[in-house]
């Protein structure tokens, strides 16, 4: 997978936009409704009849159709919510998929760096290649559809954090040569770290069946 180039059926469109698009001038409402029913609909669907050919289409989705339908139905969805969390958690997986080098990179100097278990909770090998770390990501998505959605939230906030602090250590090394760089690596180590927190949120509402 690495070093091969990536095609989509339909083009990655930035969500906001496309999301703006689609449903200028309707009522928010409505929209928080659909995301938040789709979500439900979806992850209720998979659980009652797991086909693995169904939880297969849905592992690559956003490598057939890239990020825009994901995107479509869940993008502005609150970060504390079932949509928001299932739109985190396809984010995660896409941009793992379509740069697993610098994913890579990026949690092995993390896992090096961070003084937690959260290596262990992620559940990639050690070292992790660009080729393992896409399969650890795809079995965390697979989990939030087949296993115990909390857990399948705690490894994908685990899986953030080791990347962030990665990120972190890495912009640390460039501040002085390439600030530039070192600038790019900070916004993503953010980025993620917000993102982490997000999921952690999820996964206690979900233990608490309070995630709708």
């Amino acid at each position: 997978m690495a070093g091969t180039p990536r095609e989509f059926h339909k083009p990655v469109r930035l969500p906001g936009e496309t999301f703006d698009r689609l449903f200028t001038g309707s009522d928010p409402a409505e929209v928080s409704r659909v995301a938040h029913s789709t979500a439900a609909a979806l992850l209720a669907r998979v659980r009652n009849d797991p086909q693995p050919e169904v939880i297969d289409r849905l592992l690559s989705f956003t490598d057939e159709h890239g990020l825009h339908d994901v995107a479509e139905l869940w993008s502005k969805a609150p970060a504390h919510s079932l949509p928001g969390a299932l739109w985190m958690l396809y984010l995660l997986q896409l941009t793992i998929h379509n740069d697993p080098r610098t994913a890579a990179l990026l949690y092995e100097r993390g896992r090096i760096e961070l003084p937690s278990v959260d290596p262990v909770v992620a559940g990639a090998p050690v070292p992790a290649s660009p080729d393992e770390l896409v399969a650890v990501i795809d079995t965390i998505l697979r989990g939030a559809f087949t296993g115990d959605f909390a857990v399948a939230l705690d490894r994908a906030a685990a899986f953030c954090r080791v990347q962030a602090s990665g990120a972190t250590h890495l912009a640390d090394d460039y501040e002085a040569t390439e600030p530039a760089r070192a600038t790019t690596f900070t916004r993503r180590a953010l980025r993620l770290s917000t993102m982490a927190v997000d999921l952690t949120g999820c996964a206690g509402l979900w233990r608490r069946e309070a995630l709708t």
